[in-house]
């Protein structure tokens, strides 16, 4: 995908280019991957971002990278060269994945699955660090939940051209809210893996974090600190009804955070941020609220798969979806859910970016 950065003199070209990471040895058929950035000349600092581990196993096999779409550009318009990374066994990434399924209580070698998880990010760091358009003296990473988690170990055996990471409610093996299976063994994994981190690291973790909340939040930054690691615990304002999807949906509260994050590691590299996407100039299914053509603009911004579905009343979309059909069938769900209550059927008005046939 390759999309314009908006109203400005000169426009720049967004690129938007989805990859596999080769890693024969690992992953057979190598890490899906997302790569993003603007059109600039000369070289620019790499940043790897990775996700979470969701409590469900069919989400864990439908990851896309394009679900982070919109935090890649957040960085790609600050000028860096942005690799989304799927880990092995998520989504359609080969390999073993960095979990074990053992009914109630997932597996509690906390250390030894984050410093699995931290290969990939490694194997990541060195494909990005070869691209043409990367400074490869200048790599920053960022996760989120188990990906966070990931982050941290990254930082504890550290390739020598990470400067900073950043890991936003980083944690493993929550199996409901508020309910951690053994915490004190996930306290002492960031005991452990404090030992050896020197990499000055930023951690958000929203108020309201269902999965790790503030005070277990709190005793994974004392377990950290208390053994050499450098991290910058900030503790941000509840967002939403799970404080967990901060990084996912709230990028209004988080991006000012990574700001300030950025400038203390020299890592602003424009007074300001390149313009937000323009999204294309493509009308809006008729009927829509002033409420529903705004999310349909952001829609059209999205990455693939993606659906668009509206009733009488009602709207509701799915995108960055392994395939077309999920993309449809997830639209069309969340759509009739919320308009069971007025007894309106949706249907799918829209399939990527264009009207439905």
């Amino acid at each position: 995908m390759l999309l314009l950065l908006g109203p400005i003199a000169h426009a720049l070209e967004m690129h938007e280019t989805e990859t596999r990471i080769p890693w024969t040895q690992a992953s057979p058929n190598g890490l899906s991957a997302l790569l993003v950035y603007a059109d600039l000349p000369g070289k620019h600092p790499l940043v790897v971002i990775t996700h979470g581990t969701a409590r469900e196993v069919e989400p864990r096999n439908n990851v896309t990278p394009w679900a982070f779409l919109p935090q890649a550009r957040w960085f790609a318009r600050r000028g860096f060269v942005v690799l989304v990374v799927v880990r092995r066994g998520y989504g359609s990434s080969g390999g073993k994945p960095d979990y074990l399924d053992n009914g109630h209580c997932p597996d509690t070698n906390y250390e030894g699955a984050a410093r699995k998880s931290a290969e990939d990010l490694r194997t990541s760091i060195d494909y990005g660090s070869k691209l043409a358009q990367v400074d490869p003296t200048r790599v920053l990473a960022v996760g989120i939940s188990t990906g966070g988690m990931a982050t941290v170990a990254l930082t504890a055996d550290a390739p020598k051209n990470l400067i900073a990471a950043i890991n936003f409610a980083g944690g493993r093996g929550s199996i409901a809210d508020h309910d951690v299976c053994n915490a004190p063994s996930l306290v002492a994994a960031y005991r452990d893996l404090g030992k050896h981190s020197r990499t000055p690291m930023l951690w958000i973790y929203a108020d309201n974090d269902k999965y790790f909340w503030p005070e277990l939040a709190q005793q994974f930054d004392a377990a950290f600190r208390s053994t050499g690691g450098q991290d910058q615990l900030i503790h941000a304002p509840p967002f939403g009804e799970d404080g967990h999807t901060l990084f996912n949906r709230g990028v209004s509260i988080w991006g000012p955070m990574v700001d300030d994050f950025l400038k203390a590691h020299d890592l602003v590299l424009f007074p300001q941020p390149l313009p937000e996407i323009t999204p294309p100039n493509i009308p809006p299914p008729p009927g829509l609220s002033d409420h529903g053509q705004q999310a349909f603009r952001n829609y059209l911004t999205l990455g693939p798969h993606k659906a668009f579905a509206m009733s009488a009343h009602h709207f509701a979309s799915s995108t960055a979806q392994m395939t077309p059909d999920s993309a449809r069938k997830n639209a069309f769900e969340n759509c009739n859910h919320l308009a069971a209550p007025d007894k309106e059927t949706c249907t799918i008005v829209f399939e990527e970016n264009s009207p439905a046939k």
